[in-house]
């Protein structure tokens, strides 16, 4: 390894080089670790808008905090599980190619089917999710479906805007794990800082692969301005500001803040 043995650029060398390891002696594995993210994500999302659903029931409002305080432990799973989070490899495989620990094309291949069975892992959670004991014969104005609806309803500006901060603070909350080496830090660190995005109900592509997903199949189809051209569009518009907050912001800025060897290094 080129970097120091200390450092958050040499953990984040690590867990590259980790990575492509896995994606090139066992695909299989890969994708499965990948699919593995978003069962955990769409197990916290059921969790979450259920709890949220009762939050409001008992105070107005009270339900997107208890959403948001609910939704923060899917990362800690993901983490903990050690599985494949495509938002947070916008910020891995762009320091690999800035740092030219990878090569380009080898980078994208680790991105794109690390996105895709993100998505395949969401879709086939939240269909099974849908066939559970609590999803069935929920009300039109369940907190799940409001909250897509919502969410679809926004501005592409809107989109794309909230998909830059969602992945800042998701990978905020990497690099924290990252540096940090208490556990009980590390968990506590992930769910105030992953509030944040979720509470302010900022736009991440991944979590919406199972919130979607879970509405599509809890509802039958019916959520307001479900249609495939606004899902679609949501999932692109997302997708590139997650891109420009976890890859640009956070990974590029980071890497070359800490490029020359000086005392001022993360």
């Amino acid at each position: 390894m080129e970097t120091q043995n200390t450092g958050l650029m040499y953990n984040i060398e690590k867990s590259i080089m980790k990575k492509q390891n896995l994606f090139d002696t066992s695909k299989p594995r890969y994708f499965v670790r990948a699919m593995l993210a978003c069962l955990f994500l769409t197990l916290g999302t059921a969790v979450a808008v259920m709890i949220g659903q009762a939050g409001e029931e008992i105070v107005p409002g009270l339900g997107k905090m208890l959403y948001a305080f609910m939704f923060s432990w899917s990362l800690v799973m993901i983490i903990y599980m050690n599985a494949e989070l495509g938002t947070s490899n916008m910020m891995y495989m762009t320091v690999a190619v800035q740092r030219k620990w990878l090569k380009p094309k080898k980078a994208l291949a680790i991105l794109f089917y690390c996105i895709l069975f993100n998505l395949i892992g969401g879709i086939i959670a939240s269909l099974v999710i849908s066939f559970t004991y609590k999803f069935h014969a929920l009300p039109s104005d369940h907190y799940l479906f409001t909250a897509v609806a919502g969410k679809l309803a926004k501005t592409p500006l809107q989109v794309f805007s909230e998909g830059i901060f969602a992945n800042v603070i998701v990978n905020t909350a990497v690099f924290c794990t990252i540096r940090m080496k208490d556990d009980a830090g590390k968990i506590i660190a992930m769910i105030f800082i992953i509030f944040i995005f979720a509470y302010l109900g900022f736009e991440h592509v991944i979590a919406n692969f199972s919130s979607f997903s879970l509405a599509f199949f809890a509802s039958g189809g019916t959520v307001p301005g479900m249609t495939i051209g606004a899902v679609a569009l949501n999932w692109l518009l997302a997708l590139l500001g997650n891109y420009v907050g976890g890859a640009l912001v956070i990974g590029m800025l980071y890497s070359w803040l800490n490029k020359d060897q000086t005392e001022y290094v993360d």
